[in-house]
């Protein structure tokens, strides 16, 4: 039995549904839709009937190529809306064995006894350090035994205000929120290997106008941020330097955009205001422009990574995903900017069935989301819907599900008993009539 997850990553240019089925053992991807990105900017919803149009316009798409129907979905949500506090709990073991309800009380009370403004909801509550009787750093506590159960969790909220209007735009497109993600979180799960999660990284997920950043580290997020500047900023930038409308900067952006080779030649671009007018611009005006904006984004995201404390616990480096990446000579750039840190450019994991489009850096997101809903998350988890999720929660849920449907009777042998059940009715009733008439007859003979 296949379970269908949605997944819609909800960004300021484009919004992505992909539609996955998982089985227990894999990941297939069915169907995917992209729709231009309308009312949201750098992150934030600005006008909810346009986002929802764009989202249902994804999600229709994605459901055609999929051939199937789904009202359930899990969406991403953007740095911008949120903050993120540490907390801690600890609960007694009463049965001296630790099992998922023992886990679910310390997280709860980790929980419970964080400080959250009243204007905000959380979405995630993620552990990072268990320890069982001041033993610390536990990977898993489940089975063990001990007396006391302690853990330090990080937790991700996020404005009831914005949540709101994130809901709202969802379900005006016709479906139902099951699970909102933090980009940086989702964008984690797409292109993280074990070895990265083991010895801490920072993913930098720089999209078209706004970039999310996550620190992973004992396979947890330990910090993240947002910064509401993107490729679009090029874009802008390039507008601006040549005096020519958006729609051609984005052109010579993608066709000429590099931080490599700084050319002499010269293209003939409009002007802005007098489409008959063409100006003639060099190429090395363009390439200064967007290596000075790739500069500055990169030397901002550094400063953010020095002040996070956790710089000194990202041994694998830095991940770069996002739309940005596509820009040719940019983890040369980080690298120099980054104190020559490890830097790789990141596409999200290959999935069964999965589109040549969906394999770009810019879905990252999106494929992260549906493998959260399959299951491909940090070891247990305190959701946006404040219930417990663990890593075999959803193979035991799908066997489950397999278990009750193989249990189920054929239903042919079941209308073949219906039927006869019937037939012997209809003889009992047919019999007890000729008894009757029988008796009747017998009656009237003897009279007379």
């Amino acid at each position: 039995m296949n379970k269908t997850i949605l997944g819609i990553d909800i960004g300021s240019t484009k919004i992505c549904a992909v539609i996955a089925q998982n089985n227990g053992d894999h990941i297939k991807i069915a169907g995917s839709g992209i729709s231009k990105s309308g009312g949201v900017k750098k992150g934030i919803i600005t006008n909810i009937e346009l986002a929802s149009k764009s989202i249902k316009e994804a999600i229709d798409e994605a459901k055609k190529i999929a051939g199937t129907n789904i009202d359930k979905v899990i969406v991403s949500i953007s740095g911008a809306y949120t903050k993120s506090v540490e907390s801690y709990g600890v609960v007694n073991i009463p049965d001296k064995e630790i099992s998922i309800k023992e886990i679910n009380r310390v997280m709860m009370m980790a929980d419970h006894n964080a400080n959250i403004p009243t204007d905000y909801e959380r979405i995630h509550v993620l552990p990072y350090n268990f320890k069982v009787d001041n033993q610390e750093f536990i990977d898993d506590p489940l089975g063990m035994n001990g007396n006391r159960l302690e853990v330090h969790v990080h937790i991700i909220t996020a404005q009831k205000t914005s949540l709101n209007n994130l809901r709202k735009s969802v379900e005006l497109a016709g479906v139902m929120i099951d699970n909102i993600v933090l980009i940086g979180y989702a964008s984690s799960i797409a292109v993280l290997n074990e070895d990265e999660k083991e010895l801490g990284v920072a993913v930098i997920d720089i999209g078209g106008a706004t970039c999310n950043l996550a620190i992973n580290s004992s396979n947890s997020i330990r910090y993240n941020d947002y910064l509401a500047v993107g490729s679009n900023n090029i874009t802008k930038d390039l507008s601006m330097a040549l005096h020519t409308p958006l729609n051609e900067a984005e052109k010579v952006k993608l066709q000429h955009g590099s931080l490599k080779e700084i050319s002499s030649e010269t293209i003939e671009l409009p002007i802005i205001g007098d489409d008959k007018k063409r100006n003639e611009v060099s190429l090395e005006i363009v390439s200064n422009v967007i290596y000075a904006r790739a500069e500055e984004t990169l030397m901002i995201l550094a400063k953010s990574i020095d002040e996070s404390d956790f710089k000194e616990q990202i041994g694998a480096g830095i991940v770069l995903t996002g739309g940005f990446t596509k820009l040719e000579g940019l983890r040369e750039l980080a690298v120099a900017i980054f104190d020559n840190m490890p830097v790789r450019i990141a596409k999200p994991k290959k999935l069964d069935g999965m589109f040549e489009i969906l394999k770009d850096p810019t879905y990252s997101t999106c494929i992260g989301l549906v493998m959260y809903g399959c299951g491909d998350f940090t070891p247990y988890e305190i959701d946006s819907n404040k219930k417990l999720r663990y890593k075999n929660e959803i193979l035991e849920s799908i066997k489950d599900v397999q278990s009750s449907v193989e249990n189920i009777p054929n239903l042919k042998s079941q209308e073949k008993e219906k039927e006869k059940v019937i037939n012997i009715k209809k003889l009992e009733k047919k019999n007890s009539f000729k008894d009757k008439l029988s008796r009747f007859w017998n009656t009237i003979t003897q009279l007379f």
